[in-house]
């Protein structure tokens, strides 16, 4: 008889702290509040003292941490920390055992000094982040092509559009890309909602409902209505009570950065008198030539050192962001597109002041929306805490992910990066998540999207290749790590694209033409994120990353969820049962059981998968459960 794997050396052993509710005592303090942390230290690790430390007003600072309870495998230490600046950074100092100097922060324990750029944050800004959307599942919809209501066979087409009938195949010649009409209207979202109520999603996010030229509708003519060929405004409001109805929210997707050479504003100021007209000021112009978005003639920038520009954005009643987010829309909240680049060209930048306006204003006429912004490379330095809930986070999860589930015979090109992504092991994957996640406060985390695809990039059907045991893998880091996952409609029922326009393809409504395994899944995990507070709550505990297995506990007071990814067969991942307190009496939230032994816990995979496995803890520790909304 062959004896049983020896456990490995895993994270579990580590010190541990994530700016989640297990471990920070208000995740929305106000300026002044005094905030408790606690940093969990497992006893092999001999650490006699524990210190926090701060830097309030660019100074240094330590807080003593005292140690408040001691269980069978780790010591808890809990600090007071005062918010005395709007962000406060902090850091454990861990002294004693064999290494006597250990810093901990938000990439793991460093036996140096390393700087303050991935410090954990306390965030205590005014006009917190909604309480519905974290754990939030986010559905994306392309309104021209998710379904099509028979009132659109009314409307006129405009002279822009070269109609397409449902099942022909996406035109991505130049001439014709952005013209391809389909004729999906937002009277075809209200009809097929059964669809996303059974799938799980909690949010029903649109891309641009304003009329344009285009049907992609980034190219806005105007702010103050929604295009007549999705329905009108009437439309925009029968889907938002209907949705409301279900208890889902509707997002809606306006880009801050540009208008459409239609719109009128641009209109009256490129016109004949424009120059004298307080529009001309509304966008950028060099040598007599406005300035557009990448150098596209049809998307003039707008000049966000105007003032009047970010009154009637921002301020004005009848503005869209208030308009839209009242009984006029009944939106729930924004994706601002190109929000990277908004308020920036040469010289100037004021992308966090607007950020931080429309936030404010958001705040004060609807406190209960969400804001997040699109952004596809390293969005920490515009996460301040004050600006964006959160971000579209391409570069934290949505491409680590392909760089180890892309396949490896393929040739996957990353928005417009000019070689493609590597395929890379799981260690490097979870280093590059961590790097980008330390940078932001963990209220900016969970209020993120992350996305293993959009409209804009190649669906992860086409991308894993061959084996579609690999969407398997990537729905299930989608919808376990902390965030707001977000699913393209489509991804659900394994639909293709090489990339973005080429993924842009009608929705079949004909089931027969469906991936019923992959839709399964999708439920399946979209079930067992709704049934586990840890999943949707939780903080975050890395265990294990590399080669082709990715294994993390989700945790609260209260749940632990067990979550294992593989990308392939792999040599098993041992643990040490010790560090798992209360696993022997839990339950399969998804995929098979682990195998549970007297003193290890045993995860292997045949191939592509996914196991969740959650208990109630026994390893004891406090419990902070306060915060601050709506």
């Amino acid at each position: 008889m062959s004896p049983s794997p020896a456990p490995i050396p895993t994270l579990l052993s580590e010190p541990h702290h994530d700016g989640s509710a297990r471990y920070v005592s208000n995740l929305t303090p106000r300026l002044g509040d005094t905030v408790d942390v606690l940093v969990r230290v497992p006893l092999e690790c001999e650490v006699d003292a524990v210190h926090v430390r701060t830097s309030p007003d660019g100074e240094q600072q330590f807080a003593r941490a005292r140690r408040v309870r001691t269980t069978s495998t780790d010591a808890w230490w809990k600090a007071s920390l005062v918010c005395h600046n709007p962000v406060t950074n902090y850091r454990f100092l861990l002294a004693g055992g064999p290494t006597k100097y250990a810093w901990l922060n938000g990439t793991g324990v460093h036996l140096r000094d390393v700087p303050d750029a991935s410090d954990f944050r306390l965030v205590a800004h005014d006009k917190p982040a909604p309480v519905w959307a974290e754990g939030s599942v986010v559905y994306q919809i392309f309104p021209d092509r998710f379904a099509r209501s028979a009132r659109a066979d009314r409307r006129p087409l405009p002279d822009w559009a070269v109609p397409a009938s449902w099942d022909d195949p996406v035109d991505t010649s130049p001439g014709v890309i952005a013209h391809q009409l389909y004729g999906g209207d937002l009277d075809g979202v209200v009809e097929h909602l059964d669809h996303l109520e059974s799938l799980g999603v909690d949010v029903v996010y649109l891309t641009p409902f304003f009329p344009g030229r285009s049907n992609h509708r980034y190219d806005a003519s105007s702010f103050e209505s929604v295009d007549p060929l999705l329905g009108g405004d009437a439309a925009l409001r029968r889907l938002t009570t209907a949705a409301h109805e279900r208890g889902m929210k509707v997002l809606g997707d306006f880009t801050t950065n540009h208008t459409g050479d239609a719109h009128e504003w641009f209109v009256t100021a490129s016109g004949p008198g424009g120059k004298s007209t307080p529009e001309r000021d509304y966008y950028i112009w060099e040598g007599g030539q406005y300035v557009s978005w990448l150098g596209v003639p049809t998307l003039p920038k707008l000049n966000h050192l105007n003032h009047d520009l970010r009154r009637r954005i921002f301020e004005d009643r009848s503005g869209v962001v208030r308009k839209w987010l009242s009984r006029s829309g009944g939106l729930d909240g924004w994706r601002v597109d190109v929000a990277n680049m908004t308020g920036r060209w040469r010289a100037t930048d004021v992308n966090h002041e607007v950020a931080a306006q429309m936030r404010d204003a958001l705040g004060r006429w609807a406190p209960d929306a969400l804001l997040v912004g699109e952004h596809v490379h390293d969005y920490t330095v515009d996460m301040p805490g004050d600006g964006w809930h959160g971000v579209m986070n391409y570069a934290g999860f949505c491409k680590p992910v392909w760089t180890w589930l892309r396949d490896d015979t393929g040739d996957p090109n990353f928005l417009g990066a000019p070689v493609p992504v590597p395929l890379l092991d799981a260690g490097a994957v979870v280093e590059t998540m961590r790097d980008f996640t330390s940078r932001i406060a963990w209220s900016s985390l969970v209020h993120s999207f992350n996305l293993v695809g959009s409209h804009d990039a190649t669906r992860v059907r086409t991308l894993v290749g061959d084996d579609d045991r690999m969407v398997d893998a990537a729905a299930g880091l989608l919808f376990t790590l902390p965030s707001m996952p977000m699913l393209t409609y489509g991804d659900e029922i394994g639909m293709e694209g090489t990339f973005g326009e080429d993924g842009r393809r009608p929705m079949p409504w004909d089931e027969s033409r469906w991936d019923t395994r992959i839709l399964a899944t999708y439920r399946g995990m979209i079930s067992a994120r709704r049934r586990s507070v840890a999943l949707r709550r939780g903080g975050l505990r890395w265990v294990h990353a590399s080669g082709d297995a990715i294994v993390f506990l989700r945790e609260t007071a209260d749940e632990v969820a067990l979550v294992h990814v593989a990308r392939a067969a792999h040599e098993p991942v041992v643990v040490e049962r010790r560090h798992l307190g209360g696993i022997e009496d839990g339950a399969s939230a998804y995929g098979p059981a682990p195998k549970l032994g007297a003193r290890a816990v045993t995860l292997s995979a045949t191939g592509p998968g996914v196991r969740i496995w959650t208990w109630k803890p026994t390893d004891g520790g406090a419990k902070h459960v306060r915060r601050r909304g709506h």
